[in-house]
């Protein structure tokens, strides 16, 4: 980006463009950044970048450190809460999932977790004559599902063998995970690759691809999948499936 003189006339809307970029290239940096990275990183002069960041700074947008670098202010914090705050998680969902619907063709699921079970919260349903639904409001065993395995694997393995204690893990088709190591194993694994599978574990013919979605603070709130007639289900979704749970994420204040 080529920077203007410091004699030109800057309109208020181009301040607002360089103050967005200032707070973008602070936020993209693990550690307080210096001027010079600063104006570096946004084609800023840094004397004009200097001055943005002073009046962030005045506002509490950003802070100095002792070594003279920048950081991102403890008031965006507060802003961010207020906006976490009102977050409709079902609202956030819909257009990707209908845009995943869109480009794959098939069922596309909302799921949040309460207690041993999750629980489907939104639907955008196949146009199909053959298609998989799960009533909204129906709930599943952990066990037997694809964001279900993810939840567990969050939670850790200890938390995980409870699970396994409490539920007695009953088959429900014989693919279903009837044995504690191999159900960690799997829920680990699907963790580590940022997927799950449901392989006709809580219904034969059906198989599941999921993914975790996950608020600002990292924890994951839900997940988000595709389900179909295993025959019809592909590997080359996975990508796409993981991309638009991110972007939920995403909806939700989580930072990659």
């Amino acid at each position: 980006m080529n920077e203007l003189s410091k004699d030109t006339p800057v309109s208020s809307i181009q301040v607002i463009d360089r103050l967005v970029q200032l707070l973008d290239a602070i936020a993209a940096n693990d550690t307080p950044a210096s001027l010079k990275i600063l104006s570096a990183e946004t084609g800023l002069h840094p004397s004009t970048a200097h001055r943005i960041l002073a009046a962030l700074g005045s506002h509490s947008l950003v802070e100095r450190t002792a070594a003279g670098h920048y950081q991102l202010g403890v008031k965006l914090l507060s802003l961010a809460s207020r906006v976490q705050e009102r977050v409709d998680l079902r609202r956030e969902a819909l257009p990707i999932m209908e845009r995943l619907r869109s480009a794959l063709g098939e069922t596309v699921n909302l799921t949040v977790r309460e207690d041993d079970e999750v629980v489907y919260v939104e639907r955008v349903s196949s146009h199909k004559t053959i298609r998989v639904e799960q009533v909204i409001g129906s709930r599943a065993p952990l066990h037997v599902t694809a964001v279900g395995k993810l939840f567990l694997a969050h939670d850790g393995h200890a938390a995980c063998l409870a699970y396994v204690r409490r539920t007695g893990l009953p088959a429900y088709t014989a693919n279903t995970l009837t044995h504690a190591e191999q159900l960690w194993q799997a829920a680990h694994s699907a963790l580590q690759q940022g997927y799950a599978l449901d392989n006709e574990e809580a219904e034969l013919g059906v198989g599941c691809i999921g993914v975790p979605v996950r608020d600002a603070s990292g924890a994951m709130v839900a997940g988000l999948s595709i389900s179909a007639p295993v025959q019809r289900r592909r590997d080359e979704w996975i990508p796409q499936v993981i991309a638009a749970g991110m972007q939920l994420s995403g909806r939700l204040g989580y930072h990659s």
